[in-house]
């Protein structure tokens, strides 16, 4: 036999580093040691199990052919020993031992290697509030956790539910809680949903999507405990209460470090530290997953973002390093993508708040609009945010929403992220064109094409945070709206300072207009307001007192008038 290499961890990067190595090198003696039942599965798709859309929680172990990935296929396909229901107690790396441990039985053996992979994964982060150990109350990482969840479902006396934390996982489970027709209620410490992925005014038409459907949150609010005897039947919050049959803890998620801690490997707060190999501070050990601190792209710093979608690329890197190979892996810039309850929603490099948290001078661009052009039957709204670096024009990062086609898009500019691409190269990037597919310049291209005004100085925007922050202190300014009366009727703004003349009309009726006062222009997505503010300046309107709003109305999430 070949080299000895022990992997631990078996659900993402752990079986797919093992596999790959025992592809490149079939002399290698590979094991992979579970602590839990099941190995190589897609908790990804846990959400969709409750929901129903996946039958059986077993078709999350199977291969695209229906084969269930247990023990015998591992051995008998792919060549490698797994050990299920062992959990990896302690490692040796002077006589390069792993202590195991059968959680069932408590027998314990030595497992030498020559090679060691650590993939770990992470452990849904459950604070030490009062009452959170009562029944009824859940976390969701692993496939017991999801039948479990779903029994509970099925089984609740009553029909309202609790979730706290408004993270991916906890908009991810308003669906199925929904449809089994329980009244859902998210807690969150933050003043917004996914606080992680959006800036807040892109969170805004999602959070109105969400509440249209019944759900209600209590936001910058925290859980002060839970309450019930036995189980659960309360959610106490720092301001109110709820009445809670079934909780969801959906806070998150921290690495499983401590073993490596033990072994003295080096470690950081977002996981165990590995080089661009993924080897860990131990040349014989290796790490990936989301046990691990991954490199961000865009900022150069570490960076915690545990996706299935990375630790299968890391355990691709770890395989061939195992066989001798030369791979590296050169970071992540937090591309996610997901679907809540009809509205996709995407984003990759930074937000507005991270790029500036980083000391960062950006320009924005807030560009709602259809995703096809507008004479196509199935064209659907997609609110978009671009974020750039101001002065030298790179891309930083995108957010994009809406019942509209999202995913190629967040993967086109995480590409370019790749490459410390510009808006410009965003502009002459040859997307693919026909109106069934989108319009003739792409949504990403507008948003590009707003951002190289901004920083060529042919416009000034606010973005609606800063107008609203205006209307508080009382500012005296104008809106312009240069929408047609017919959309004047479907939508306008409640304030006493708004002029509508349409935009035929601006160059006309430019003399009633006050040259003493800023005017911020608007329309339905402001791509008329652009072109009504370049006809104030050539009408010799002080430019510094002409602006736009970012996004228009579409984007606008405050105070105005629907009759749609």
């Amino acid at each position: 036999m070949g080299r000895k290499i022990v992997v631990i961890g078996g659900v993402a990067c752990g079986p797919k580093a093992a596999c790959r190595a025992k592809r490149l090198d079939p002399s290698a003696e590979v094991i992979i040691v579970e602590k839990g039942e099941e190995i190589s599965y897609g908790a990804c798709g846990l959400p969709f199990y409750l929901e129903g859309e996946v039958p059986d929680v077993k078709d999350l172990t199977t291969t695209p052919v229906g084969v269930v990935r247990d023990v015998n296929f591992f051995k008998a396909v792919k060549g490698v020993d797994v050990l299920l229901n062992t959990e990896a107690v302690s490692i040796d790396r002077k006589k390069k031992e792993v202590l195991v441990r059968n959680v069932k039985d408590g027998s314990e053996q030595t497992l030498f290697y020559d090679k060691l992979v650590l993939a770990t994964g992470s452990s849904p982060v459950r604070p030490p509030i009062p009452g959170i150990d009562l029944a009824g109350i859940h976390c969701l990482k692993t496939l017991t956790d999801g039948v479990r969840l779903k029994k509970a479902m099925e089984e609740a006396p009553g029909k309202n539910a609790v979730i706290v934390g408004a993270g991916l996982i906890g908009m991810e489970c308003l669906e199925p809680l929904l449809n089994a027709g329980f009244n859902v209620h998210v807690v969150e410490k933050l003043p917004f949903v996914l606080p992680a992925l959006l800036d807040e005014e892109m969170a805004v038409p999602l959070m109105k999507h969400i509440t249209s459907k019944g759900v209600t949150f209590h936001l910058n609010d925290g859980v002060s405990s839970f309450e019930g005897n036995g189980r659960v039947q309360k959610v106490k919050t720092e301001k109110t209460e709820i009445a809670a049959d079934l909780v969801l803890l959906a806070i998150g998620f921290r690495p499983n470090i401590k073993l490596a801690q033990d072994a003295g490997l080096e470690t950081g707060p977002m996981g165990i530290k590995v080089d661009a190999h993924l080897r860990t501070s131990d040349p014989d050990i290796y790490a990936g997953g989301d046990c691990v601190e991954s490199y961000n792209i865009v900022t150069g710093k570490p960076m915690y973002a545990p996706m299935g979608s990375t630790a299968n690329k890391h355990g691709r890197i770890i395989g061939n390093n195992l066989a001798g190979w030369n791979s590296t892996f050169s970071g992540i810039c937090g591309t996610g993508v997901c679907n809540i309850l009809g509205f996709n929603v995407a984003r990759t490099g930074l937000t507005e708040r991270d790029a500036r948290n980083e000391g960062m001078e950006v320009l924005t661009s807030l560009c709602p609009a259809p995703d096809k052009p507008h004479y196509m039957k199935d064209a659907k709204l997609i609110h978009l945010k671009m974020v750039a670096e101001k002065y030298s024009g790179r891309l930083l990062g995108v957010q994009i929403l809406g019942p509209g086609e999202v995913l190629s898009r967040v993967d086109t500019v995480a590409a370019i992220l790749k490459s410390g691409g510009t808006v410009d190269d965003c502009f002459e990037t040859d997307m693919a064109y026909a109106p069934p597919f989108s319009p003739a310049l792409d949504n990403l291209i507008v948003a590009a094409n707003v951002i190289q005004n901004k920083r060529d100085g042919l416009i000034r925007s606010y973005a609606p945070a800063e107008v609203k922050a205006k209307l508080d202190r009382g500012d005296d300014f104008i809106f312009l709206d240069v929408r047609t009366p017919k959309e004047l009727e479907q939508m306008r703004l409640p304030y006493e300072n708004v002029v509508h003349i349409p935009l035929g009309m601006v160059r006309k009726k430019a003399s009633e207009l006050p040259r003493d006062k800023e005017i911020i222009c608007l329309c339905k997505i402001s791509l008329r307001g652009y072109e009504a503010a370049r006809m104030l300046e050539a009408e010799g309107f002080d430019p510094g007192k002409i602006w736009l709003l970012d996004g228009g109305l579409v984007a606008w999430p405050y105070e105005k008038i629907v009759n749609m």
